[in-house]
């Protein structure tokens, strides 16, 4: 596993550069399906304004004037933050050794952080200066959709991460209560659906205010979410974040921390000398295992793996291994992740593919929904998550959701021929 970038470039070249350790992995492959997700999505907004689907609104600016002290106060506080808290990274032992704290912390440079927020004010005033009027203007230009993007990045981020983290709060209610200000501002625990659903009112709300059409919104981004999902979960994988599978009891982990092939009897005797470890992590539902050995001479760890080195450290300790990092599972799990990334894949070239040839306005969602639905609750199945106990019934809290996606991806796709694409005209 690689919990951050320090290990990746350490691994594969050979270098150990320090700064790299305050890059997460998992953060970085989420902000990789951010930037990708946004090029996706600006082609498909480009696609449909060729089409003659979306429009364009009108916008009143101001050009030529001096800089405003919200500029000016904004760039300072990039400049800021840049210096106090990454450049300052890097001349503070102690954020190198456990990053996250750091970055959480009141800790930083702050002679540098003043100094880079000054400059960065400065360059802002200087760059309105030269190109300043003797007269302001007012000038009305177009704004297309497609323009839109880096906001509609922004507001999903924003309020997808929030949603994530009250979501996930909710499904461990128990941890949150314990420690709620450190559950909500840790960079682990993330629920998908939560980040899904409240990004979704969010923008909702953005383009009812810049008169964007909500509907054809959420076609040109269906295949554009299903290749951010996947490009996600390439971060859980990578850096071993404890969002893996039940129990494979076909391997165990042997002292050196390799897996090996593992009868029934071995099986339970390692479960009986982890029974610390797993009583903690199966304390309110029954140990969950199947036994599935690699076939077709498929590699083993495409069917199961004990994650070493995860960035959450779960498991055992590696002998003679210090620091952060060391630990590694027992016993085998099946590798979700690894199978959302390849599942999650395929159904964004299938709405890829699907995207010109469906016309009705809300239908490409409503396949996305449906398909994104029965992904997750399919490998919810095989999947360690807390469980809810109602009416005899033992689901997930991803189960529930995914269901209800399903269902209403159904119920848009068979109303979606009485939506009326509404064309906004420009203002």
């Amino acid at each position: 596993m690689y919990p951050n970038l320090y290990y990746v470039f350490k691994d594969l070249f050979g270098v150990e550069w320090n700064g790299l350790k305050l890059i997460n992995s998992f953060g970085f492959f989420v902000a990789i399906s951010f930037v990708v997700s946004a090029w996706v999505l600006t082609l498909e907004l480009k696609r449909k304004q060729a089409a003659g689907i979306l429009t364009y609104t009108e916008k009143t600016i101001v050009v030529g004037g001096p800089a405003s002290v919200n500029e000016l106060i904004l760039n300072f506080i990039l400049g800021f933050v840049l210096g106090f808290k990454i450049i300052g990274a890097f001349l503070i032992p102690a954020a190198l050794s456990d990053p996250q704290a750091f970055i959480l912390s009141a800790q930083g440079n702050w002679p540098l952080g003043i100094i880079l927020g000054i400059v960065f004010a400065f360059l802002k005033w200087r760059e309105k200066e030269k190109e300043k009027l003797a007269k302001p203007e007012k000038r009305i230009i177009r704004v297309w959709p497609q323009d839109r993007v880096g906001d509609i990045v922004i507001y999903a981020a924003i309020f997808g991460f929030a949603g994530a983290k009250i979501f996930n709060s909710l499904e461990t209610w128990d941890d949150f209560v314990q420690d709620p200000i450190g559950s909500l501002i840790s960079f682990s625990g993330l629920t998908f659906y939560g980040g899904l659903i409240c990004a979704t009112i969010a923008l909702y709300y953005y383009t009812k205010k810049h008169k964007i059409p909500f509907i054809a919104l959420c076609d040109a981004a269906a295949p554009a979410l299903m290749l951010a999902y996947a490009l996600g979960r390439i971060g859980c994988q990578v850096a071993g974040d404890g969002d893996w599978g039940i129990l494979n009891s076909a391997y165990i982990s042997n002292a050196e921390g390799k897996l090996v092939p593992a009868t029934m009897e071995q099986f339970n005797r390692a479960l009986q000398a982890n029974q610390l470890y797993y009583s903690q992590q199966f304390s309110t539902f029954k140990i969950q295992h199947l036994s599935v050995q690699a076939f077709w001479g498929l590699p083993k760890w495409l069917f199961a793996y004990n994650y070493p080195h995860n960035v959450v450290n779960e498991g055992i300790h590696f002998a003679n291994c210090t620091g952060n990092y060391c630990s590694f599972l027992p016993i085998s799990v099946f590798p979700t992740p690894l199978y959302e990334i390849i599942m999650c894949l395929i159904l964004f070239f299938v709405l890829w593919a699907l995207r010109k040839k469906i016309t009705t306005p809300g239908k490409l969602f409503a396949i996305y929904l449906i398909l994104n639905g029965l992904e997750r609750f399919l490998i919810e199945k095989i999947r360690v998550n807390t469980r809810y106990h109602f009416w005899g019934l033992q689901p997930t809290q991803a189960e529930l959701i995914s269901s209800a996606l399903v269902i209403g991806g159904i119920i848009l796709f068979i109303y979606s021929k009485k939506i009326k694409l509404k064309q906004y005209p420009a203002l």
